[in-house]
């Protein structure tokens, strides 16, 4: 096969050269990098990665690492994240225009706004709790962050007399005040396209064609409020139903003994799920349910990426600070569980 240099992102994983892992990992250690990879990459990506998680996972990690660069296969909030903890390290983005529809809901403005509209003179201000998938800006107007696997203990830290604005994510936020019963709790009306396109009508049919599987569903998905009413209404027995982050996911398909198990989130969670668990069929609620800008980071654009040192992820000083510690009180919310249940 002949091996020519990529220039773009256009490589077909069926054209990668024999030795791509080992050119990947040859520059890897040339330029002291630690390749990071979230769950919802290209198979390829997430198996040459040197860590694959969720972000939480990778937060910690990129907080951690001990090489002067970090390589982060995921999405554009996600590396500036990286930044913002190892502010000192240069971290690189393969593809530069990896956003996040959802991320793009809310903005620093939109939250100071807010913010302001709850505050009321005489009382403590209210607490801005802000999902991970949001902009460096964001963070830098929040108090706290979460991830899908702490959301719900990082809201239960918050004193009860204390007025939370959680956003952006409309559905994990119905996660955590259904979790929690707390009424003082105010939810900003964002989504992920790809997850809020996993609706219940989906989740219904393969229930029903699928009596017998266990469902995992990410608290993100349109489908969540769907499975729980399910499992109440003895459609899905409720010991099969685990609404779940992706680490937890993992972590559940190790030690399920179910043979066949219904995914509901983005499809890349498919490969970390196969490989914890071989014996157990992971069947996509919808097979539409494809980031595009999770799947903008191919393995051509790796390469060029640790060749030619793009793309670079810098945060303002002032932004990264501010911001820097809303990330570190979501870290320092204990070890999460498992499941996001």
């Amino acid at each position: 096969m002949t091996q020519t240099t990529p220039t773009d992102g256009a490589m077909s994983v069926d054209l990668l050269p024999p030795d791509w892992g080992e050119r990947v990992r040859a520059l890897a250690d040339e330029r002291d990098a630690v390749i990071l990879a979230h769950n919802y990459q290209l198979p390829e990506i997430q198996d040459i990665a040197h860590h694959t998680g969720d972000s939480l996972g990778l937060s910690r990690l990129a907080a951690q690492a001990e090489q002067s660069t970090i390589v982060f296969c995921g999405v554009h909030f996600m590396a500036e994240t990286a930044k913002i903890l190892s502010y000192d390290k240069t971290v690189l983005i393969p593809d530069a225009d990896a956003g996040c529809s959802l991320a793009d809901t809310v903005t620093a403005e939109q939250v100071r706004a807010w913010k302001a509209e709850y505050t009321v003179d005489g009382e403590p201000p209210p607490v801005v709790v802000s999902y991970v998938n949001t902009t460096a800006a964001v963070k830098a107007e929040t108090d706290i962050c979460c991830t899908s696997s702490n959301a719900v203990d990082v809201v239960a830290s918050i004193p009860e007399d204390r007025t939370v604005l959680f956003g952006p994510d409309q559905f994990l936020g119905a996660h955590v005040q259904r979790q929690l019963n707390r009424e003082n709790m105010h939810i900003w009306l964002g989504e992920c396209h790809v997850h809020a396109g996993i609706n219940g009508d989906d989740l219904r049919r393969h229930v029903e064609a699928e009596p017998d599987a266990e469902l995992f569903i990410h608290p993100e998905c349109g489908c969540a409020t769907s499975a729980l009413y399910l499992a109440s209404a003895g459609v899905v027995p409720e010991e099969r139903t685990k609404i779940l982050s992706t680490s937890g996911m993992v972590d559940r398909a190790r030690r399920t003994d179910a043979k066949r198990v219904l995914v509901a989130t983005e499809t890349g969670m498919l490969h970390p799920l196969a490989k914890a668990a071989p014996a157990t069929e992971f069947v996509p609620v919808n097979r539409a349910a494809v980031c595009k800008y999770m799947k903008m980071i191919t393995p051509a654009k790796l390469l060029r990426s640790l060749r030619d040192g793009v793309s670079e992820v810098d945060v303002p000083p002032d932004v990264a600070d501010r911001a820097r510690a809303s990330v570190e009180r979501m870290i320092a919310i204990g070890t999460p569980s498992p499941t996001a249940e």
